[in-house]
């Protein structure tokens, strides 16, 4: 029997019945082969963006609607009205945005010819302040090859004939949405049953539901409010197309930081062919006044308390998921993050210490803020069978009705007792 050394703390021993995990591999050689998978995995994911982008859109459109699905079935309302409801809410939506989109463009394709004499104009000015600057006339003919209104337009019009190219992508887009739409009915159920075996798995993914939910909520308001602004200030300076480019707007605001220099460029550019410089000018003040103000100063905080992001993080976000699924990866930028944040961190406990890192430096956005009473409290976290059981689960890291042990720590019978009350 060895003997300890007065003074000396014996070396604590794992409890029993745990043994602690043993890596079989270096860990220099587990984060080259992780890094190996995930460069495979993104390979992937870029050659099957024109599945991927539509199938992702879906999800995040029947988790922004569920709460409507569940108000229902809590009423007490039969399932398949519940799911022809919610089907219904998605597909008018969808097939309202889309149809003003279709609409404005081609409005715009018959429009911009009109201004052909206003562009020779504007490129003749030009051409004669960059001659009296010493600019070359060989370089500024090349400039004249570029800038041409022919070109935008033949442009717009491929876009509105490839409309028929789109309807297959929107119609995939449509079933997606209806299946996802049936299945949505009883996934608290499925969720409820993983979260026995699975506890982390089932509040990671009930975690990333109500957050992406309230991202969309908050982007949507700020969103609608940006866009009646930007509609209400462009009528007034009489730029044309104003319901265009307050939808513009309104889409460009789930893009994230860089949302507004996407939605700015096209009327300040159609003011400036429709009134010349002084409209144009106009347009961008009022676009600072409004989109600056709410998307960059109000609105950023607001997004930040919700998903538990950084402005850091957000970023990188938005433009690894436009080269990975193009511009529906930037809209999706924050959700699809989400996604795999639940995924990736919030499942295994040991990796849980990254949400700090990722965080926007207010409370940690990990699963285990399942267990605050203010969420609790939720509605729509009290609605759902699934999250009220991880609410034990996030807080005991075991399912619902098990006992405590010793191993829990200080007052843990306590605990024990309050969880064995009805």
């Amino acid at each position: 029997m060895t003997s300890v050394p007065s003074g000396a703390t014996p070396a604590a021993s794992p409890p029993a019945g745990r043994v602690p995990p043993v890596s079989l591999l270096p860990r220099g050689l587990v984060v080259i082969l992780g890094a190996a998978g995930a460069v495979i995995t993104i390979a992937g994911m870029r050659s099957l963006d024109w599945m991927l982008g539509p199938v992702f859109l879906a999800l995040m459109l029947v988790v922004a609607v569920a709460p409507v699905q569940s108000w229902m079935l809590r009423h007490r309302l039969p399932r398949w009205l519940a799911t022809i409801v919610v089907l219904l809410i998605l597909y008018c939506v969808l097939l309202a945005l889309v149809a003003v989109l279709a609409l404005s463009v081609a409005q715009l394709t018959s429009l911009l010819p009109n201004y052909s004499d206003r562009v020779s104009q504007l490129l003749s000015s030009l051409g004669t302040e960059l001659t009296r600057r010493g600019v070359g006339q060989n370089q500024i003919n090349d400039l004249y090859k570029q800038i041409d209104l022919g070109r935008v337009t033949s442009v717009l019009t491929t876009v509105l004939s490839s409309l028929s190219s789109v309807g297959s992508t929107l119609f995939f887009l449509l079933a997606t949405l209806f299946f996802m739409g049936l299945d949505a009915v009883g996934f608290p159920e499925r969720l409820h049953r993983i979260s026995g075996d699975r506890p982390a798995v089932a509040t990671a993914l009930s975690a990333f539901a109500r957050g992406t939910r309230r991202y969309l909520v908050v982007s949507s308001i700020f969103g609608l409010i940006c866009s009646a602004l930007d509609i209400a200030a462009l009528t007034w300076l009489t730029v044309p197309l104003p319901i265009l480019w307050g939808v513009l707007a309104f889409i460009t605001n789930y893009i994230p930081n860089i949302g507004f220099f996407v939605g700015l460029i096209p009327p300040a550019l159609l003011a400036l062919l429709d009134g010349g410089p002084r409209k144009m000018i106009f347009v961008i003040i009022a676009y600072l006044a409004i989109n600056v103000v709410i998307q960059t100063v109000i609105q950023p905080k607001f997004v930040g308390d919700v998903v538990g992001l950084s402005v850091t993080v957000t970023f990188l976000a938005t433009a690894f998921w436009a080269w990975v699924l193009g511009p529906l990866g930037a809209l999706l930028a924050i959700p699809l993050t989400l996604l795999a944040k639940a995924l990736l961190i919030d499942v295994d406990p040991s990796t849980r210490w990254l949400d700090t890192l990722l965080g926007s430096g207010g409370a940690p956005a990990d699963p285990e803020a399942i267990a605050d009473p203010e969420v609790a409290a939720d509605p729509e976290v009290a609605g759902d069978p699934g999250v009220t059981a991880d609410l034990t689960v996030a807080e005991t890291g075991r399912p619902a009705g098990t006992a405590r042990t010793a191993e829990d720590g200080p007052g843990s019978e306590v605990a024990a007792g309050a969880t064995a009350q009805p």
